[in-house]
């Protein structure tokens, strides 16, 4: 089998593999934080530059690693990017750090990006790591804002804190039930969408 392009594997992450849709993982923080689009978008952009950090760091120091501690020192060096992620938010944005709290430090055991280190930084150039942590980490921030989006809109009838409409929205959507009813609503759909365009006309 041939070895795919880096447009693919960039691409790859966003629609076909799409860490949340498609292959269903990192739903800890995908059902914990996206009660709206602001921290959706805010834990998303976190995840990807850790993911995309770590990742070029990882594929630059793997064959110093030895076997025996590879998945140790991997922790420490997604560690190091997590504590540079929280401690520039605390900085800078002080509301939204507050409003993700512990979901941010652990996104170091967060298996999107120890697996994609495992998987492939490790095993890759470091150009093609940075567009594989890349495209993972939009795919990742898509899925996030696009729950949070919808969760917002159907909850509070509003998005990005704007609000639309003066009356109350389905309070349900921005509790934790919420959460797996959109996420089941939004995968049915894509399963749909998926299936319609195999099946023949």
């Amino acid at each position: 089998m041939a070895p795919i392009s880096r447009k693919e594997n960039f691409l790859k992450g966003i629609i076909k593999e799409n860490p949340v849709f498609v292959i269903l993982l990192g739903l800890c923080p995908t059902l914990g934080v996206t009660s709206s689009a602001v921290n959706g978008l805010g834990m998303g952009v976190a995840t990807a530059f850790v993911l995309v950090m770590s990742n070029l760091v990882i594929s630059l120091v793997k064959n110093v690693i030895p076997d025996k501690v590879r998945i140790p020192s991997f922790i420490v060096i997604i560690a190091a990017f997590v504590t540079v992620v929280q401690l520039l938010m605390a900085a800078y944005t002080p509301a939204l750090n507050e409003q993700l709290g512990l979901f941010i430090p652990l996104i170091v055991v967060n298996c999107i990006v120890l697996g994609r280190a495992e998987a492939f930084a490790s095993r890759n150039t470091a150009l093609s790591s940075i567009i594989d942590g890349l495209g993972m980490g939009v795919g990742f921030t898509f899925a996030l804002t696009l729950l949070g989006a919808i969760r917002e809109l159907l909850g509070s009838l509003s998005l990005f804190g704007y609000k639309f409409i003066d009356a109350d929205g389905m309070l349900v959507f921005i509790l934790a039930p919420g959460a797996f009813i959109s996420l089941g609503f939004i995968i049915a759909i894509m399963n749909w969408m998926k299936n319609r365009k195999r099946s023949p006309h």
